[in-house]
């Protein structure tokens, strides 16, 4: 079976996103599934095999992403879609039209992964318009686009009883995106700390994903001060890059934590990253409108006990209480409850030893399992446009 993933994103941008279509990229084969994509050229990435890149413009205001150009993708996804068996979107812009239009006029099945929860995001890109309004838009475009699929794959069930709360009437398919148990257990927690300067025992908690509005991370730099009062000698290391980096290091002049806090960037993810995991003593999370949070069971995958919000998708690998504790969504008793954490590190020594069995629960090859039967069940589209080339989008 041959799958077209089409995407607006994809590396070398780092996101969950592109490491979602990744991770199956990789562990779909195994099931018979060969995946081929259409994505963003960003600079002058080396040509691979199944992998098209679309040419685009820089996103004003944004130097990360790409805006590819309409006609060109949809050549690409039309020209690649004659040969395989069903197109699956996996972002909902100029990709998902694309996508959709392609299938359409071949007769193909068409999935989406709903992988962003926009009403919550818009907000902090668009703060000069009214928030409701904001939110209205939001849900009538997700309806939309939804509605106009085979099947929605959504990584928590949070996220699928909001898309039924917006009137999603799609059949909608819970299948987080698995992680690669290997690759997170086996970093070198000693050099990354040597690299960096951090002294070997000193408390390190460390955040992980893109240094953005919606990612709450001033939250935690206000838990950190007063996580101080009982742990002194934290430390918070931000591994990530993004637009909200400026606002959070004056945040943190603002707070004095000049010394308690390290911005390191992105880290490669085949050993800097595991490496950064393995030196870090506990992994904290503040987001609120996460739809799974993948890097809480990397961070479990290597061995590190987690303290997070239970908010959106978060709450389906929280829930259990294995490898992780879940404070109220309050910076005073979020910091409390990880100073407590790590001024007593024998007294929560089950969590570490949890968190790695738990973490595997969630693996790469069992995930690739669930999505590959869910490409061989989907049925092909009754509806076939009369003059199919000029279908609407």
């Amino acid at each position: 079976m041959r799958v077209l993933m089409v995407s607006d994103v994809y590396f070398p941008r780092v996101n969950g996103v592109s490491t979602s279509i990744e991770t199956f990229r990789r562990t779909l084969a195994a099931q018979g599934v060969e995946v081929r994509l259409v994505v963003p050229r960003y600079s002058d990435e080396p040509d691979e095999e199944g992998i098209v890149r679309v040419a685009g413009r820089p996103v004003p205001g944004d130097r990360e992403d790409r805006l590819v150009g309409w006609r060109a993708m949809h050549q690409a996804v039309q020209a690649e879609a004659r040969t395989c068996d069903l197109i699956h979107v996996q972002t909902p812009f100029i990709a998902h039209y694309a996508g959709l239009k392609a299938a359409r006029a071949l007769g193909l099945p068409v999935i989406a992964t709903y992988h962003t929860l926009f009403e919550e995001y818009l907000q902090h890109y668009a703060p000069f318009l009214p928030a409701a309004w904001l939110r209205g838009q939001a849900r009538r475009f997700s309806r939309r686009q939804c509605n106009a699929l085979d099947a929605v794959v959504v990584p928590s069930n949070a996220m699928r009883q909001r898309l039924e709360n917006y009137g999603v009437t799609t059949p909608l398919h819970v299948l987080p995106t698995g992680i690669p148990i290997a690759q997170f257990g086996g970093g070198n927690g000693m050099a990354f700390r040597l690299r960096n300067g951090i002294v070997e025992d000193r408390p390190m908690a460390l955040f992980v994903g893109r240094v953005a509005h919606e990612k709450n991370i001033g939250f935690l730099l206000e838990a950190i001060l007063q996580a101080r009062q009982s742990c002194p000698e934290i430390l918070l290391v931000i591994a990530g890059e993004g637009p909200a980096m400026g606002d959070l290091q004056a945040k943190v002049g603002v707070l004095g934590l000049q010394q308690a806090v390290l911005f390191i960037g992105y880290l490669d993810r085949r050993q800097a990253l595991p490496d950064c995991y393995a030196a870090a003593d506990v992994f904290v999370f503040a987001s609120q409108t996460e739809t799974q949070g993948l890097v809480l069971l990397e961070a479990m995958a290597a061995g590190v006990p987690v303290i997070a919000l239970a908010e959106m998708g978060t709450i389906d690998i929280l829930a259990p209480g294995r490898g992780a504790l879940s404070p109220p969504a309050d910076a005073q008793a979020f910091g409390d409850t990880l100073g407590h954490f790590l001024s007593r590190p024998t007294a929560w020594r089950q969590l570490a030893d949890e968190a790695p069995i738990y973490a595997s629960e969630w693996s790469d090859v069992a995930m690739a399992e669930r999505l590959a039967a869910l490409y061989r069940n989907l049925r092909a589209p009754q509806f076939v446009p009369e003059n199919p080339l000029s279908a609407a989008v």
